[in-house]
């Protein structure tokens, strides 16, 4: 089981690991920064840094088929540095830090959103270029509204913190789960919950800001009728100077 480091501090961008397992399906480590494919956040990139000093690019962070294993998936062409490395070396795993930052922007705009939109959430994509989620309703929504509304609460300056509470404390308030697609992981035990000071609570394991001013300018850039059921509302930065790269 690979040690989750991004759960507790999303900020850290890099760390020292020891290789557990690598086969066809990527690079296992004892512990990582790197956060994969979830809860409708896109996986990390960025590289491993061998012993020899070479960077074995990683193209994707994905879930392997068993519980607690990270996968670590090398980008094509490198087929000469994985044969040099295995299982017991050490490597220092360093993440895409401008791609992570805006996943954790996004990330954090999309709880935001769930406070303006009380309606469950029946489906979510947060990449580094935009996101977008899904709301179970029928009701029209003012896109300068929600685009108001986003930015009165980045311009509040909100902490933004996490902390887990048990799966009884759960049951014991399921109006927590916004999500009709993904429910929380259980058999741990507990169960991770962001909450944004007086604006959200819910359970959710993906990566935020640390307060929501750091969240930027963002916008509503469309609202879709993606069913009769389904309106989709889709964010993007406001501030071209925060493009990707």
């Amino acid at each position: 089981m690979t040690e989750e480091l991004f759960r507790e501090d999303a900020t850290l961008t890099r760390c020292e690991a020891r290789i557990t397992c690598i086969d066809q399906r990527g690079v296992q480590l004892e512990r990582t920064v790197f956060y994969p494919l979830g809860g409708g956040q896109a996986g990390d990139r960025g590289t491993l840094i061998l012993p020899d000093g070479s960077d074995l690019r990683i193209a994707d962070t994905r879930k392997g088929a068993q519980a607690g294993e990270i996968l670590h998936v090398p980008a094509a062409g490198q087929e000469e540095l994985l044969a040099q490395i295995s299982a017991g070396q050490r490597v220092n795993a360093r993440l895409d830090e401008h791609r992570r930052q805006r996943h954790m922007r996004f990330h954090t705009t999309t709880h935001l959103l769930c406070a303006l939109i009380p309606h469950p959430v029946n489906g979510c994509s947060i990449t580094c270029d935009y996101a977008r989620l899904d709301f179970h309703m029928t009701a029209p929504l003012d896109k300068e509204a929600l685009t108001a509304g986003l930015e009165h609460f980045v311009g509040e300056a909100r902490p933004v913190r996490h902390r887990w509470i048990t799966e009884a404390e759960l049951d014991a308030n399921p109006g927590l789960v916004r999500s009709m697609s993904v429910q929380p992981p259980r058999g741990l035990g507990r169960v991770r919950v962001i909450e944004i000071e007086g604006v959200d609570l819910q359970p959710c394991g993906g990566t935020h800001v640390g307060n929501t001013a750091e969240i930027g300018a963002v916008v509503v850039t469309r609202i879709e009728k993606k069913s009769a059921m389904t309106r989709r509302v889709v964010l993007a930065f406001a501030d071209p100077a925060t493009s990707a790269n």
